[in-house]
Order: structure tokens, then sequence, then C-alpha cells
């Protein structure tokens, strides 16, 4: 307890001793023989100044339990109050991003995503998950399939527009997010709803914006009517297993799974490639993690809402508080629960455009609306380019980190660089080969 809450206390202790002493005075002198009392009150003086001194000395005394309470146990009282306070309109501001108490390790994506007991990956079921991934009968007019606004023939496992057009050319709310590693994820959909691949694979087709199905009943009648799909339900589930939205949905998951972009040239230099990155590459993943990047995009596929790594899936949008995030309309829209899910940025490079509205199509842009609403960093012309930092290959680490909340073109430059050196090299080869194929 420090020494002002200690001579508050004290004086708070006179007082209600004084008050205490005066109230049992006076009733002393109410009791006193009627010959010996000094000054008499009426009744009603009586009731009114015994009330008053009464209710001031229990009114003090429940004040001073209460600033004992909680200097004495501030963990539990007065630090989640503060912790609490703020509002998710982004026009305050949270506590800055603070360093991790362990130094933090950067690790490459493991080449193979665990499958759920209840799910297991088997080649019929990829198989079977592969061919309803492309198949446009699960929509109502037969036009959309899920490789419809994650195209796997371009690459990138996204549709490349602002937002994913539906059956009868509905323009939808949302970017198509990539599949490509989407199994890493423990969150699905923007607002974070679905909890698997298996449950996120059964919202499209039901949403009148997207694939418009009536029902479950209905996807799974109209499959039922094509033949040749029969018998890859039997290799995948067994010979008496009937079509069901439950085994569509985990053949869609299971060949999701196999969907695994891990060759980056990132991935080489975590793993011991000192060549894999350029030196400006090198020194924008230090400025990724010395600015508080990776406060939200931890773990091995560079998102909070990830299987693998630390555990952070939501996070609100300061949008409001960022002139840049302004100018693009991120500012309008606020997340269903107040907090989007933390997307990857494994492979962002290759799929522009960015956020939840598709507002933003170049890669620099998106760092400098994610440093000004998220970080509330300064953004300035230039900045002293510091050493470049040292990067100690046994632990995984760069020595030492540093924050920074002022930032340069050339910052923005290097976390572009660094960025772009999470794209796998066998989707950036396809889509290349993709691009000169539709010239």
């Amino acid at each position: 307890m420090n020494a002002d809450l200690s001579s508050l206390l004290a004086v708070g202790a006179f007082a209600i001793t004084v008050a205490v002493t005066a109230l049992v005075l006076l009733v002393r002198g109410d009791l006193a023989p009627a010959g010996l009392r000094p000054m008499a009150l009426s009744v009603g003086g009586r009731f009114l100044l015994g009330g008053a001194l009464g209710l001031g000395v229990i009114a003090f005394s429940i004040k001073v339990a209460i600033i004992l309470t909680l200097s004495s146990f501030p963990g539990k009282t007065i630090e989640p109050l503060i912790a609490g306070v703020g509002s998710q309109d982004g026009r305050d501001q949270p506590p800055l991003p603070r360093p991790d108490p362990k130094p933090y390790e950067w690790q490459s994506l493991p080449t193979v995503v665990p499958a759920p007991a209840d799910n297991p990956t088997t080649p019929a079921k990829v198989a079977l998950g592969e061919r309803l991934f492309h198949d446009p009968l699960l929509s109502r007019d037969r036009t959309v399939s899920c490789a419809s606004c994650h195209d796997m023939a371009g690459g990138s496992g996204t549709d490349g527009r602002a937002t994913a057009i539906g059956i009868d050319g509905i323009v939808g709310k949302r970017n198509s997010p990539t599949v490509w590693n989407a199994a890493f994820q423990a969150r699905l959909f923007w607002d974070g709803r679905a909890g698997s691949l298996e449950e996120q694979a059964k919202g499209p087709p039901l949403n009148p914006d997207e694939m418009g199905m009536p029902s479950f009943a209905a996807i799974e009648e109209r499959i039922a009517q094509e033949a040749d799909y029969a018998p890859l339900f039997h290799a995948a589930f067994g010979a008496d297993a009937a079509i069901t939205m439950d085994r569509i949905a985990q053949a869609i998951a299971a060949y999701e799974r196999t969907l695994v972009a891990a060759d980056s040239a990132y991935d080489r230099f975590v793993s011991g490639d000192s060549q894999a990155l350029s030196p400006r590459q090198q020194r924008g993943m230090w400025l990724f993690q010395s600015s508080g990047c990776i406060m939200c995009h931890a773990g091995p596929n560079f998102s909070g809402a990830s299987l693998v790594g630390p555990r952070n899936p939501y996070a609100p949008l300061f949008a409001k508080r960022s002139a840049v995030a302004i100018s693009h309309g991120l500012d309008r829209e606020t997340a269903p629960r107040g907090v989007w899910r933390i997307p990857s940025l494994r492979n962002v490079a290759l799929t522009a455009p960015y956020f939840h509205n598709g507002s933003v199509s170049d890669l620099r842009e998106a760092v400098r609306v994610m440093a000004t609403a998220q970080l509330n960093a300064t953004l300035v012309s230039t900045t002293q380019q510091p050493a470049q930092p040292r990067w100690d290959a046994e632990a995984k680490r760069f020595l030492p980190p540093e924050q920074r909340l002022v930032l340069g073109e050339d910052d923005v430059e290097d976390i572009a660089r660094f960025l772009e050196s999470l794209s796998s090299d066998t989707l950036s080869a396809r889509i290349k080969m993709a691009a000169g194929e539709r010239r």
C-alpha cells in the first residue's frame, strides 16, 4: 500500500472515531437525567441528528472498506475493469503490442494436416471430395461450384474478385479467401463462425447469395440422381453408405486437407537456407515482428486462428482511426460480433484483393492499412535505415527485437517483400503458367 493511500485511510479512521464519539455523546446526553442535560433537543431533532450521524458513519465506513479491498486485491478488482474498458468502433486505442515474454521462434509449415478422428483422410474420400468441390450440381442453377470462388486451375485458390459472385450473377458481400492451407485454420469464414472444414462446407450450398440450394435434402437428392456418384461414395464410406450432406461435407473437407502449400522461400529460410531470403526480406521479417504484426499473425500459418501456433483467433478492425483504412471504405461495416477472424498471410501476395470487402488491391497499401489501423503506427516518407538485424539460425529468431511505431515507405516496402516470401513456389509457377495460357 502506498504512502498517499495510508495517509488517506488514517484521516478516514480519525473521522470515523470522531463521528462515533459524537454519536455516543448524543445518545448518552439523551439518556442522562433531565437535570444533568446541558441542552435538550426536541424528539424530531434527536432523531434527525442521530440518524444523520449514524448514516454518515456507515457510509464512510463502507467507502473505507471498498478502498481497502481494491488496494489489497488489484488483480481481481481494478485491473479486470481497466482491461475491459474500450469500444469496438476503432476510436479508442488498444494497448500497444507487447513482446512475447518468450523469444519468438519462426517455424515452417507442416506438410500434413491432421484429420479428425471421425473423418480420417483416405485416397477414395479425397477423390470424391475433389469431384464434389468442382461440381456445379451443388448450386440451384447448376452454374456455381466451390471452385468457382476458389479457383484451383489458376493456382491461388481464390477468384481474384473483390467479392464473390454467386448464382444468377448475385454479387456477394465477402471476399473469397484462398482454400490453400485453409485446413490449418481452426476458424473458417470471415466471422469465424465455422469451427471445421466439415462445418464450413455446409454453408455456401444453402447461402442464397452463393449456391442457393433450398435444403440439404435437395442436395442429397440431386447427387443421388447422378449414377456415377454411388460407387464413389461406396468406395469412400462403405458399401452400404447412403449419400448424405454429412458425407458430402466430409469428402470435401478430406480433399481440402490435401491442399497444403509449404514450399515458400520463408520455409526454406527457417529450415536452414540462409540465402533463401534477400537482405530486405530479412529486414521485413524483422519489422514484421518488431512492429507488432506477429501479435495477430503468429505461428507457421501466420494466423492466430490456426490449428498450429499461438491461439488468438479474432480481432476488431480499428478502421475509424486510420485515414488509409477509411479511404478504402473499411470503416463502413462492423463485424457481426465486433471482431473478424484473423486470416492467414500464407500466399498473401498471390491472393489480392484484400480484406473482407476486397477493397484493397495492392499489397503495400494493405500493409499501410494494417500499420495505421491495427498498430496505430505513424507513416512517414522515410525513416533512418537501421542496421541489418542479426538472424540467429539456431534459435530461429532475430537479435535483438525492437518495437517500431513509426514506419517509413522503405519499411512498408520491406514488410511487403517479406510477405512475398510466404508465396508457395508451386502456386507461383502454376499461376504464371495459367496466365501464359490465357494470353
